[in-house]
């Protein structure tokens, strides 16, 4: 639904290509190379394994490797995460990954409005964009303005105030630090939830300022627990903040195993709600 229409409006800007991701992804950066901005498609980023040369021995050093001369302005939109009953091969958070890679930039918004923002502010980035798209948040609805607007990259959101505990999360993780924080409010706690937004650049200013108000760190990602966002974040606040510091790092995270297809079990691999709760808790006993 994300393209429904473009054909009868743009039909002479879109190429609709057979399912060959090393084919068209190399096609959207040469293109980008040679003076236009693209925006490919990869549908999930399960399989950005099949391009990998492309992305990030290619698009992700064109400008190092030639002194800042070349530019690549490509946009890469993928969906990501669980949830969906897609199984091992299409579920999963893949974004350690592309941010682990210098020379791309990586973005994950947590709803509509952020998302038009930060697609337009990618598509005006000389550099290639990795844009993720939680596919569960599809279907959730916020009043999103006609007019064109950007956000830019690199600034994270705190969407919750709060005095007791700082939650960081990214995409759908926003919506269930939400929900928890919703829960631990009636108890007496309050949280302060930064919504990531991109993740490379990365806001780390805006996390410690949080953490060094609550003293207490939260983070939470559907991604794998080993080298995640979470682990980074964590590491970071431990390192710039620990004098502040009252109790250690929390992560929730998914576990360090392929996304399982049977539903009761996947709904226990994605982070709760309910685990996050139970991780803030555990920051207020320490």
């Amino acid at each position: 639904g994300v393209t429904k229409g473009l054909y009868a409006k743009h039909g002479d800007r879109l190429m609709d290509t057979p399912l060959s991701e090393s084919a068209y992804i190399g096609s959207a950066i040469g293109a980008a190379t040679c003076g236009l901005r693209p925006v490919a498609e990869l549908m999930f980023l399960d399989f950005l394994g099949v391009c990998f040369d492309q992305i990030f021995n290619q698009a992700a050093k064109f400008r190092y490797m030639f002194g800042g001369k070349a530019e690549t302005p490509v946009t890469i939109r993928a969906m990501v995460g669980g949830g969906f009953r897609a199984a091992a091969q299409h579920s999963q958070m893949l974004t350690p990954i592309v941010t682990h890679i210098p020379g791309l930039k990586v973005v994950c918004p947590s709803n509509a409005y952020d998302a038009k923002g930060l697609l337009i502010q990618s598509i005006r980035d000389n550099d290639p964009v990795i844009f993720c798209e939680h596919k569960n948040l599809y279907a959730h609805e916020v009043d999103v303005p006609e007019e064109s607007y950007s956000i830019p990259f690199g600034e994270a959101n705190i969407v919750r105030e709060g005095s007791d505990v700082t939650i960081v999360a990214y995409g759908l993780m926003v919506h269930r630090a939400g929900e928890a924080a919703a829960v631990l409010s009636k108890e007496g706690i309050e949280c302060e939830i930064v919504d990531l937004r991109t993740l490379s650049p990365i806001d780390t200013d805006t996390v410690i300022e949080s953490v060094e108000e609550t003293g207490r760190l939260v983070c939470v990602d559907e991604a794998n627990p080993r080298c995640s966002i979470a682990s980074d974040i964590s590491a970071v606040v431990a390192q710039e903040a620990f004098s502040k510091m009252k109790a250690a790092p929390q992560m929730v995270t998914a576990p360090h195993t392929p996304v399982p297809f049977s539903p009761s079990l996947e709904d226990l691999y994605i982070p709760s709600a309910e685990r996050i709760a139970d991780a803030v808790r555990k920051t207020m006993v320490a």
